[in-house]
């Protein structure tokens, strides 16, 4: 559906405010979308970045900096996210014998079974994405890089 239809709105100040208002709208749509999905699993958008930040560092440990410097909203509060994930036994802290005053994070095996689980869902199906061709989806990022850059 076209933004217009979207937010019930046909003028735009120029195709710049357009472009940033759908920009806007869609990453908002998707994180609702996502946010749905990841409620079946009982996990957070939040929550399952953090996993899938320890899973990419298994069986290394994290530290909280590497997550906050990793995660794709850097206002979330991973030591938070972190006493939450631990309280579901998804992960586990320990102080790191090397340097005491660190504590590393690492996810256990019920956090990789859930992600594995999840990663069973696609990660195309239910965000939408999946209604791009490979060529889109690389033009897609492409420009969203070029946004960034």
């Amino acid at each position: 559906m076209k933004i217009e239809e979207e937010i019930k709105q046909s003028v735009f100040r120029d195709i710049y405010q357009k472009s940033y208002i759908n920009v806007v709208y869609t990453s908002n749509w998707l994180e609702q979308r996502q946010a749905a999905m990841f409620k079946s699993f009982g996990v957070t958008l939040p929550q399952y970045n953090v996993l899938r930040i320890l899973r990419g560092q298994h069986p290394k440990p994290a530290t909280v900096n590497l997550l906050i410097d990793r995660m794709l909203d850097k206002t979330s509060n991973a030591s938070r996210i972190v006493d939450k994930l631990e309280a579901k036994e998804l992960v586990t802290r320990k102080q790191c014998p090397s340097d005491r005053r660190t504590v590393d994070i690492l996810i256990t095996e019920k956090g990789l079974n859930l992600l594995q689980e999840m990663d069973g869902l696609g990660n195309t199906g239910f965000t939408g994405l999946n209604n791009l061709s490979q060529e889109e989806a690389e033009q897609l990022n492409a420009l969203l890089d070029k946004i960034r850059s």
